[in-house]
This record gives structure tokens, C-alpha cells and sequence, in this order.
């Protein structure tokens, strides 16, 4: 068996790809052999007596099996977590959500006349300050005070 590490070699910069993914016909290995010019591998390539292998890419069938565990929520418990509870969910960004859930609340609650403009500055100013921890807990404060019922 003739030593044709030279023309793959060739071969692969000509055709832009790895050297382990050039193949050669079997049955012209002896004209692969003799061919020593950049030219000669050209038309070697063109006569289809040098070809490249196709890419394998990975299956990801496990990968995929673990991704549609995620989205179900398995996977995700405190052992696989990495980092501090900011790394995972900006604090700033987890703050903007909460808070224009609450005003988004507060201004339905104006606009259908279920609070006054005052109770509603009120609350728009707690809400600014930090006073409800969650959007769950501004709507608990307005069923014990009185000012909305259940």
C-alpha cells in the first residue's frame, strides 16, 4: 500500500477540510500516488478518484432526552445549581419583573375604579420602597386592610 499522506494532505487544503476526512478510491490509488502538483489533486478531485467523507455530527439523543426533562422541570434541583441565586436570574432584572407586575395590578385596580387615585399613590409609593415582598403579598395587604375583597 502506497504512502498517500502527501496528496491527503494536499487534498485537504485544496478542499478545506481535515485530513481525516479525505478519501481515496481504491481502485486509483496508484494515480494518487503519482500525483505530486497541486494540479494533478485538482483533477484527481474532479475525476472523483479523491472525495471527502461526509461530517458526522453527534446523534444529541441523550441530550435531547435531557432537554425535554428540563422543560418538564426535572433536573434543576439545588444539587445541579452553580453559582449564587444572582448568577442564575439578575437581581436587577428579577426587581423590574416584580415590580411592573405590582404597578401593572395597581393601575387595573385605578382604571376600574376599585381604589381611589390616593390609595393608589399609596400603594404605588410601598411598592416602590420595597414594602411587598411579592406580587402575592401586595394582594394579601389589600385583603386585610379592607381596601379590596376576595
Amino acid at each position: 500500500m502506497s504512502d498517500l499522506t502527501f496528496q491527503k494532505r494536499l487534498a485537504s487544503e485544496i478542499l478545506g477540510v481535515g485530513v481525516s476526512r479525505i478519501r481515496v478510491d481504491p481502485a486509483r490509488v496508484d494515480d494518487v500516488a503519482d500525483a505530486i502538483t497541486r494540479e494533478e489533486i485538482k483533477r484527481l478531485i474532479e475525476e472523483r478518484a479523491i472525495y471527502v467523507e461526509p461530517a458526522h455530527g453527534n446523534a444529541g439523543y441523550s441530550s435531547k432526552l435531557r432537554h425535554v426533562q428540563r422543560r418538564k422541570g426535572r433536573r434543576r434541583g439545588s444539587g445541579k445549581r452553580k453559582g449564587v441565586r444572582t448568577a442564575r436570574m439578575d437581581e436587577k432584572a428579577a426587581w423590574m419583573n416584580r415590580i411592573r407586575k405590582m404597578r401593572r395590578y395597581l393601575r387595573y385596580l385605578r382604571d376600574r375604579k376599585l381604589i381611589d387615585k390616593k390609595t393608589y399613590r399609596r400603594l404605588y409609593r410601598l411598592a416602590k420602597g420595597g414594602f411587598f415582598k411579592s406580587f402575592s403579598s401586595l394582594r394579601t395587604y389589600l385583603v386585610e386592610q379592607g381596601i379590596l375583597k376576595k
